[in-house]
């Protein structure tokens, strides 16, 4: 599938870059992948934000909040380096101003990776394959997307993430709802309230930032 491969490839490109740029790259990533999406996927282009989908959006996201709030303590009790992975993926946000990225978290990155990985990626593998088999691959595809990251938290994090909304597409929640349960999501969990505690995100930050630094860490999209 040409979309997923070229997929694979913006998120290598994307995390392996020199850190101070992440963002840049990202927001790339994003406007190139969910433009794919509303030009190969027409339908996507009629997607609604009426009460129903930003009722449905701001309550999934939700639930998925306090499912992370959930695997942060399981991963650090569980994972030796669990807890310095997520402080890693935290320390992205000290790269740009807060509501620069408020901005492209809600804007570009959130609603881009729901027309590109479930409005278009999980749309045409349920069509080939199936409802079940398409919605596990589609999900596995999103986690192993990340796996260019070397963070192993991140990985699950996204595979989970990816799995709960790829779920609700499955059961029919439509794409405008799932926009803004992914932007909602991402701006609360990484700017708003994260999981982690604040003091460990500026030690984190302190350590890994650089501009030369690679192997970005992860981040929320998505940066799940």
């Amino acid at each position: 599938m040409i979309p997923l491969a070229l997929a694979f490839g913006f998120f290598g490109l994307t995390f392996r870059g020199p850190r101070v740029r992440f963002w840049q790259r990202m927001t790339w990533t994003g406007l190139t992948l969910g433009s794919l999406s509303l030009i190969a996927e027409p339908k996507l282009r009629r997607t609604r934000f009426g009460l129903r989908e930003a009722a449905l959006g701001l309550g999934s996201a939700g639930v998925l909040y306090i499912v992370f709030q959930i695997g942060d303590r399981l991963t650090r009790l569980i994972l030796p380096k669990g807890g310095a992975e997520i402080s890693a993926i935290y320390g992205l946000e000290t790269l740009r101003p807060r509501p620069e990225l408020a901005a492209r978290l809600a804007f570009i990155i959130g609603p881009a990776e729901e027309l590109f990985w479930r409005g278009l990626v999980q749309a045409r593998l349920v069509k080939q394959f199936g409802l079940l088999p398409g919605y596990l691959i589609s999900t596995i595809a999103y986690g192993g997307a990340h796996l260019v990251t070397g963070n192993f938290t991140l990985i699950g994090a996204a595979t989970i993430a990816g799995a709960f909304w790829g779920g609700l597409a499955a059961l029919g929640v439509p794409p405008g709802a799932l926009i803004i349960s992914h932007s909602c999501w991402d701006v609360f969990i990484f700017l708003i309230a994260p999981t982690t505690r604040k003091d460990s995100r500026a030690i984190s930050a302190t350590v890994t930032q650089g501009p030369h630094a690679t192997n970005v860490p992860g981040c929320l999209e998505v940066v799940p």
